[in-house]
């Protein structure tokens, strides 16, 4: 037989493994999210709005950068990264177009003309 510290000593082994052997799961809290959200919950309370925070970054550096500070892994940074640039972006060509509009948008309230009756 063994001795009797040998024996606690695999008793306490034992019980430790058995307690102590189921592996904790980590969950992406951010997974199925847009990057709407995302922004909301992890941006907002600093940045007012998302125009201007990817003027005069790459692409690849804005995400590196948002991957190591503020989202929980790759997938949600090129989101933000791909939105934040999508809301400057927009910002130029909404401008643009706004003028643009203006004169096609006078074009379309105007009522059809008549249909000539046969």
């Amino acid at each position: 037989m063994l001795p009797l510290k040998m024996r606690c000593g695999l008793l306490v082994l034992a019980v430790t493994a058995a307690l102590g052997g189921s592996v904790a799961l980590a969950q992406n809290l951010d997974r199925g999210k847009p990057a709407t959200k995302l922004f909301a919950e992890s941006c907002a309370s600093c940045h007012r709005s998302p125009r201007g925070l990817s003027k005069g970054r790459f692409h690849l550096t804005l995400y590196l950068f948002l991957q190591q500070h503020y989202s929980s892994g790759s997938s949600s940074s090129w989101a933000l990264t791909s939105y934040l640039e999508s809301v400057d972006s927009g910002k130029r060509v909404s401008t643009k177009s706004a003028a643009k509009t203006g004169a096609s948008r006078s074009r379309l309230l105007r009522p059809p003309a008549p249909v000539p009756v046969r």
